[in-house]
């Protein structure tokens, strides 16, 4: 592809920067949480909440109000829905987040199907519209990336020690129940961040794949956030690229991108682990 091809979309479209912009600081946001969920195992409650918030969406749409006030409330209900379940049932979180997860996502359907004229709307909700996003929207991603960072920052070493074990940070002093909910927050707000850009139905994929591909590749959870920071990033340039040149879909262009720099790391990072094992028996016996 000439120079001229990597730039001038960019160049020449205020909204391919305006895309750019958007879809980088969903990719930092994605980051800083998505490490924790990959290292907390939080891939589920990241796909409820990123469904869960359909029905706010919907509701608040029909309203005239903003999505983002919407998805907010639907995030707060899916929340403590899940904490009540847990404490007051015998139900594991996983069968409550399910529940809640089916039942939000069908009130979703519910809402939706009571307007002819929310077809637009509904595939805006589900995939986004990285292509106009507007000034107000990016004022609102830099609050949710400063607001989750500085959350990071201060529950560091509880968010840690919480990747390892639970009991390792209740010996420690924390108090797991608390650091675990300041956790959902922060996805939500993560979800409630992204959903305009890249939709309800990818956001989980920026979540995951790029903070995947930093745990392949790192063994701090600082370098991790840095790397899935970087490929979140190189996601982004290259999706919006593509789906410029070959008229497709920008948000799932990206999530796409996204996803296939991960499968590329896990064979190169699965074939070196392969030949450092190979290695250490021909080691051995050069060393007799």
């Amino acid at each position: 592809m000439p120079g001229g091809a990597l730039l001038d979309p960019f160049v020449a479209n205020e909204f391919m920067r305006q895309a750019l912009v958007a879809s980088v600081l969903v990719a930092l946001v994605c980051a800083v949480t998505g490490t924790y969920v990959v290292l907390r195992g939080l891939s589920f409650v990241g796909d409820a909440l990123a469904h869960g918030v359909v029905p706010g969406i919907a509701a608040a749409l029909l309203m005239g109000v903003s999505g983002v006030l919407g998805a907010a409330v639907s995030a707060a209900v899916m929340m403590t829905g899940i904490s009540v379940i847990t404490r007051k049932s015998r139900l594991s979180s996983d069968t409550a987040i399910g529940l809640l997860f089916v039942g939000m996502l069908a009130l979703g359907v519910i809402i939706t199907s009571r307007s002819r004229s929310f077809v637009g709307d509904i595939t805006r909700i589900l995939f986004g519209e990285l292509l106009g996003v507007t000034t107000s929207d990016l004022l609102w991603q830099s609050g949710a990336l400063a607001l989750v960072s500085a959350a990071a920052i201060i529950a560091h070493r509880p968010f840690v020690l919480m990747s390892i074990d639970d009991g390792l940070a209740r010996t420690s002093g924390f108090s797991v129940p608390f650091f675990h909910s300041l956790m959902l927050v922060l996805v939500a707000i993560t979800v409630v961040a992204s959903f305009q850009s890249v939709g309800t139905l990818l956001v989980l994929g920026m979540l995951v794949a790029p903070a995947a591909s930093g745990a392949l590749l790192a063994r701090r959870v600082s370098s991790m956030m840095l790397i899935a920071a970087a490929y979140g990033t190189a996601a982004s340039y290259i999706g919006l690229l593509v789906s410029y040149h070959y008229n497709l879909a920008a948000g799932g262009s990206i999530v796409f991108v996204a996803v296939a720099l991960f499968g590329m790391t896990a064979v190169v990072a699965s074939t070196v682990a392969r030949r450092r094992e190979a290695e250490v028996p021909h080691q051995h016996e050069h060393r007799h």
